[in-house]
């Protein structure tokens, strides 16, 4: 029998404004193909690789499986073994290669109204050259949004032998470019749905936004690109998004792999109100856990190790990141450096012999595993004092705003910790992603 894959085609703006089960009424339709019972008979793993051997393009498959699958595994290894004689290179980096964007997301640390500034071909080249000379094969690429820099495809496909990971509102892939990351193969795009029609034009200050976004992540699927979707989980869109239907529907799309981020109320206007409570994110991480374990489609955390203890990247050393500027930040919501990418001694030997890095990682692991702007900005603004670290935003206020912050939790819980279901997410993140032992001198 065969089977039809649904695509976001099949919803209609009119089923978005009449739906009434999911969404608040308005994105309903959206939700409504819950997988056939049929499909559930096979082992979750089998149905996955299932997914991914008959709805994906075997050469990108291939591409990610070798360049971010092997690869990957491999620069964390190296990763692993540098951390024993004391030097932290981060296997893992996050670039955002420009500051501009056409949203103008609610709570967003990015200067994306200033002058547009970006990381040009030769700077990104000599960069990721360097990393890869240290085993390097993964790389996140953030914004503003990517895709306003002209030159992001031919800059991804000088590296063919590299895995480039872009976090993208998809409003401007068009078939034409769904096309050309098809050709490509070393790419795939991590596309951010926030809400429903409403809820999406009030988070990121546009206008018909879910529709747009809708239509260049169709335009990714339509190619077989390996797609992912994201979602920053806040109060406004919780009850739309941790939900069954939700994850269920984007499997139907032909979507491979999804991400909940938390919303960080940080920057120049943090939107408290946003935030979630306690008991949100113990429904998410509950949430995550157990569709993990159910459903076949890769859903990726990054705050929590196999057993359900929190951890921060930047703390354990996986990922630093670069600012559109060049600047070496811890990551991209700690907007203070004191080395850039242009220096002379080269990025390893510059990140590795870096004090501020090196201050931070141990200032953060021996006071939370959880994130240290949230809980203790105090200590981050002392800390960026003490080296005289710049401060990489063009507005100039970052020390301010973390005086401004009001401590509150993140995802470190220890009074209910949460472990992996999945065998395989188990197994996976024991072995390549956990804290390495960062966390072991400390109280908590």
């Amino acid at each position: 029998m065969a089977i039809r894959r649904h695509s976001v085609k099949d919803a209609t703006p009119v089923a978005f404004s009449n739906a009434t089960n999911v969404f608040g009424g308005e994105i309903g339709s959206f939700m409504l193909c819950i997988a056939s019972p049929t499909t559930y008979l096979l082992p979750m793993y089998l149905r996955m690789a299932k997914r991914l051997l008959t709805e994906t393009d075997k050469r990108l498959l291939w591409k990610m499986s070798y360049n971010f699958g092997y690869k990957g595994i491999r620069s964390v290894q190296r990763h692993k073994k540098r951390m024993k004689k004391g030097v932290f290179f981060p296997p893992f980096f996050h670039i955002s290669v420009i500051n501009s964007c056409n949203l103008h997301c609610q709570g967003c640390w990015v200067d994306v109204k200033a002058k547009q500034s970006r990381i040009d071909a030769d700077r990104f080249d000599r960069m990721i050259n360097q990393a890869k000379d240290a085993g390097n094969s993964f790389f996140g690429i953030l914004g503003g949004e990517p895709f306003m820099h002209k030159g992001l495809i031919d800059m991804l496909g000088n590296h063919p032998d590299a895995y480039f990971q872009v976090f993208t509102n998809g409003q401007l892939i068009t078939p034409e470019k769904a096309k050309a990351l098809r050709q490509l193969g070393n790419v795939t795009p991590l596309i951010s749905v926030e809400g429903t029609q409403t809820v999406s034009d009030e988070r990121r200050g546009g206008t018909d936004v879910l529709n747009r976004t809708l239509a260049g992540l169709q335009n990714c699927l339509d190619e077989k690109v390996i797609t992912g979707v994201c979602t920053s989980l806040c109060r406004s869109n919780f009850d739309d998004f941790v939900q069954e239907e939700w994850v269920d529907r984007l499997i139907k799309m032909g979507v491979m792999y999804m991400w909940f981020h938390t919303y960080r109320p940080i920057g120049p206007s943090p939107n408290i109100d946003l935030a979630l409570t306690r008991d949100q994110q113990r429904t998410v991480r509950k949430f995550v856990v157990g569709m993990r374990a159910k459903k076949p489609i890769g859903i990726i955390d990054a705050y929590y190790n196999h057993e359900g203890k929190a951890l921060c990247p930047a703390v354990t050393g996986m990922s630093h990141h670069i600012s559109p500027y060049g600047d070496i930040e811890p990551c991209p919501i700690v907007q203070f450096s004191k080395e850039s990418i242009d220096d002379e001694r080269g990025l390893f030997e510059t990140m590795t012999e870096s004090t501020f890095l090196k201050d931070f990682r141990e200032l953060a692991a021996k006071n939370t595993r959880g994130c240290i702007v949230l809980e203790r900005p105090d200590l981050l603004k002392d800390l960026a004092v003490r080296h005289g670290a710049k401060d990489t935003t063009v507005r100039k206020t970052a020390l301010p705003e973390l005086a401004a912050l009001e401590p509150r939790q993140s995802q470190f819980d220890p009074t209910e910790e949460i472990p992996d279901k999945s065998f395989a997410y188990r197994l996976a993140k024991k072995l390549w992603f956990n804290d390495f032992g960062v966390y072991a001198d400390s109280t908590f």
